[in-house]
């Protein structure tokens, strides 16, 4: 299931507003897409973010994949548990699995967004 509390990309991304903070991360789709994740590459704290530019990478058994900023602004802090334990994007991708966090972002970005019923329609076109 989707939750509703958060907004997704073309590109399989999540956002979760949290505060001043976006939080991000990858879809329950995209991890089972991917398979079991490896290796993620986490972006720099303080590293500037362009909507729709690459900001890190995720790896797993079958494929290495950019993940995409969905807002410009800042990278405010980065989950290091998924560098240590990647397999943490697998089993929990809306919580736990989260990847990264950004500040200084547009709301009117973050609005253009899918939310969860416009996402699964998109998955279920592309299948």
């Amino acid at each position: 299931m989707t939750p509703d509390d958060r907004k997704f990309t073309k590109t399989h991304e999540w956002v979760k507003i949290d505060g001043a903070l976006a939080m991000v991360g990858i879809s329950d789709h995209a991890q089972d897409s991917l398979g079991d994740i490896t290796f993620v590459e986490l972006p720099s704290v303080g590293k500037k973010t362009a909507k729709g530019k690459a900001c890190c990478v995720i790896e797993s058994v079958k494929a290495a994949s950019d993940i995409y900023a969905p807002l410009s602004g800042e990278i405010a802090a980065v989950n290091r548990e998924v560098q240590s334990q990647p397999e943490t994007i697998n089993k929990d991708p809306y919580e736990k699995g989260w990847i990264f966090k950004i500040k200084d972002f547009s709301i009117a970005e973050f609005d253009d967004l899918m939310d969860s019923q416009s996402y699964e329609a998109f998955v279920r076109s592309e299948a």
